[in-house]
């Protein structure tokens, strides 16, 4: 083998190395958060094997006589991490298994560089635990309930609805805010610089306009997820009313669900009656296969109001702070290429919650910016050369 391609080989560990211990984290952050103990622990195998193959490929680089890349994170990547997380447990997940293709690619390439067939046999086994990582928790409910039986099966069921979170949680509205704000602003911004040539009368819009933003996402956010929240309780407060009346059947009805899932009709059967002597688990169980709702699911209407009140104040001042300190043209250009650059930043930020390319997306949200300042701006000259 020639030294190209063992440099390539060390090189492509040590990438490797690095992507397996920062997906460690993740997993582990995950499971802490996890209040489930069965999806907790899942979450916690993914992590060990994880570790598992960042420790073989640290004991190879030092066999190869290189060095390891230290064990640590930058404060980007802590951020990330801590971003992905708050945008919930499903959500983080999808993110997770994107990269799978990615990381397939990657081992793939590997492969083909391994200086030895013991090397390229280590690399495709890591590979195919990547490939297979997307189904890991049915997996883990199916060898549960073989091993179990009927109860594993009722636990699965009962709990599995606060697995799904709704997509991007306070995160998701968050990003939205701060797209929101900038982008309503800078339309401001520039349509009375326009106007005004970048006079005082720029900062006292945009600060207004800021204002303005803020407290209409926020009391929207609020009166939304509260109307929301509303709606779901009442829809539960329903199906506990109709559990009252008429248990028999609720258990029949679940027992449908059951088999319209594959489950034999004997099992169904066991399971809807062992549900039905638990209201509270038969409540749980019948918003979540019924309605899809689940009371953990429920969204905090002040959560999402305070997040969208501060992400849209936030992004939303961005366009004014150079008027704070200069005026005219000067101020103006200033204006322009930090709005250009949050632009581009917040659209990247959105995969964490979409998954698409940052490169795409913060391109996308550029160019929707920038032609929206040219139309206010032009708008704002014409307007400007009427009143004068």
């Amino acid at each position: 083998m020639n030294n190209e391609d063992q440099s390539k080989f060390i090189k492509g560990l040590q990438t490797a190395l690095q992507k397996e211990r920062a997906t460690n984290r993740t997993y582990l952050a995950l499971a802490k958060k996890e209040s489930n103990e069965a999806r907790q622990k899942a979450l916690t195998g993914l992590a060990e094997t994880e570790a598992g193959h960042a420790e073989r490929w640290a004991t190879r680089l030092k066999e190869l006589g290189a060095e390891a890349p230290p064990d640590r994170e930058s404060l980007r990547d802590r951020f990330w991490r801590w971003a992905l997380i708050q945008s919930g447990t499903d959500n983080a997940l999808k993110r997770l298994e994107s990269n799978e293709d990615a990381d397939t690619e990657m081992y793939a390439a590997l492969a083909e560089v391994a200086p030895t067939d013991a090397d390229r046999a280590a690399v495709n086994s890591v590979k195919q635990d990547e490939e297979t990582h997307s189904g890991a928790f049915q997996r883990t409910s199916q060898s549960t309930n073989a091993q179990v039986g009927p109860q594993a099966m009722l636990d699965t069921i009962l709990h599995r609805e606060s697995w799904h979170k709704r997509g991007g949680g306070w995160i998701g509205q968050a990003i939205y805010g701060a797209n929101d704000g900038l982008g309503s602003v800078f339309g401001i911004v520039t349509g009375v610089a326009g106007a005004t040539a970048g006079g005082p009368a720029v900062l006292i819009a945009g600060l207004a306009g800021m204002l303005a933003s803020a407290l209409s996402m926020g009391s929207g956010a609020y009166l939304a997820t509260k109307t929301e929240r509303e709606v779901q309780e009442a829809e539960l407060r329903r199906e506990r009313r109709e559990l009252q009346i008429h248990p028999e059947e609720e258990e029949q009805e679940l027992a449908l669900f059951y088999q319209l899932k594959g489950v034999p009709e004997d099992e169904a059967k066991m399971l809807a009656s062992r549900l039905i002597a638990q209201p509270e688990s038969a409540l749980k169980t019948l918003g979540s296969e019924e309605l899809g709702l689940s009371e953990q699911s429920f969204p905090n209407p002040w959560t999402q109001a305070l997040s969208a009140m501060l992400s849209t104040a936030l992004g939303a001042f961005i366009p004014i702070i150079p008027f704070f300190f200069t005026s005219g043209y000067e101020a103006i250009l200033a204006s322009f290429a930090i709005s250009t650059l949050a632009h581009f930043l917040i659209g990247a930020a959105k995969t964490i919650v979409t998954g698409l390319s940052p490169w795409k997306s913060g391109a996308e949200m550029t160019i929707i910016g920038l032609g929206e300042a040219l139309i206010t701006y032009s708008l704002g000259i014409a307007f400007g050369s009427v009143v004068k």
